[in-house]
């Protein structure tokens, strides 16, 4: 087999706040290393992802789940053998339940195949789906630290019946999300959390969970953590000074632990579609930018009561250095030629 070398140079050292999650999403990683990679050190010497990642201060690993991909990466059986190579690297393990076949985002939503559609069918199914996953986690030995019921839902879930033009429908379907996790034989139960996009603008935030919780099946009791997505290059608005206004502001109102669970910066970034925001023109696209920009939003979140965590988005997808953005690269490894030196600034946030 081919092997292309992925190298990762330690970034110096990072000061200021100490966050109990330190994560990332290393979701792609066995689809990469079926293609071919290999993960480096800065000396050279070539080790699995998860060793890298843990010495370099990684505590938690976040893992997307399809219920039934064409392809079968990111299944169930997928992400269970992923979950153990994290537990026997002694890293925590963050569940991203889709409740889709392909991705879900703001844009796209779309009920897994053979599901139902009608609101009494498809909230029983979401939860014996989410039951019957967390039952696979503990027969597998594998106790999730965090499970997100949805993927930056902004827009809901499940479409078009668990879409925000009818909050009760997807109050209804979190519930049952929820009680799926909370029914579980989990032996240790996880932080459940809801995931929105935008997570610096606080008036969507605001809108969002006055309205799900106003709706009435799902109570505030349900979850107990709120997780955004940070990506700075999609609006000259998403600055950290409004990043730092809306996460306060969600602790403040709702009480519940906060972080930013998808973020990253370019390396190289020669035509932005959009204009970046004000507060962060003068981060550079490279390695060292990767580690200011990283830096910052940790001090953001480690000083907002209840601020816990903050996971990169993904940082070893080598083959998809983009990672959706129109930055040409956006991830903390690369092919040989420039080694990156921003992951071990995961030792000190």
């Amino acid at each position: 087999m081919l092997f292309k070398s992925v190298f990762l140079l330690l970034c110096t050292r990072l000061a200021d706040a100490a966050l109990t999650y330190r994560g990332v999403d290393w979701s792609s990683v066995a689809v990469e290393e079926k293609a071919g990679i290999t993960y480096k050190t800065t000396s050279g010497t070539a080790q699995s992802l998860e060793r890298i990642l843990v010495d370099n201060g990684v505590n938690i690993v976040r893992q997307r789940i399809w219920v039934n991909p064409s392809d079968g990466n990111y299944n169930l059986n997928y992400n269970i053998a992923l979950a153990k190579r994290a537990k026997a690297a002694g890293l925590s393990v963050f569940l991203d339940l889709h409740y889709s076949d392909t991705w879900a985002d703001p844009a796209h939503q779309k009920i897994p195949s053979g599901w139902p559609s009608d609101i009494e069918n498809l909230s029983w199914k979401v939860y014996n789906y989410t039951l019957d996953t967390m039952n696979a986690m503990q027969s597998n030995g594998i106790a999730p630290a965090i499970v997100s019921i949805g993927n930056e839902i902004t827009a809901g879930m499940l479409f078009s019946t668990g879409s925000t033009s009818n909050m009760y429908n997807l109050a209804r379907i979190l519930n049952s999300a929820a009680y799926g996790v909370k029914d579980s034989k989990l032996s240790t139960k996880p932080k459940i959390m809801i995931h929105l996009d935008n997570g610096w603008d606080w008036e969507t935030q605001k809108w969002w969970y006055t309205s799900v919780l106003a709706a009435g099946p799902l109570k505030s009791s349900d979850f107990d953590m709120m997780g955004v997505s940070y990506y700075p290059f999609y609006n000259s608005a998403a600055t950290l000074a409004s990043l730092k206004t809306s996460l306060t502001n969600m602790a403040s109102t709702w009480g519940k632990e906060i972080a930013v669970v998808e973020t990253n910066w370019p390396t190289s970034c020669p035509s932005p579609k959009y204009a970046f925001p004000s507060d962060l023109k003068s981060i550079p696209f490279s390695a060292a930018g990767q580690t200011t920009f990283v830096q910052k939003v940790a001090a953001v979140v480690a000083g907002v009561s209840r601020g816990v965590g903050l996971f990169y988005w993904e940082p070893a997808w080598v083959d998809n250095s983009s990672l959706g953005s129109s930055c040409a690269y956006n991830t903390m490894f690369q092919y040989p030629g420039t080694a990156l030196s921003s992951i071990g600034v995961f030792k000190t946030i």
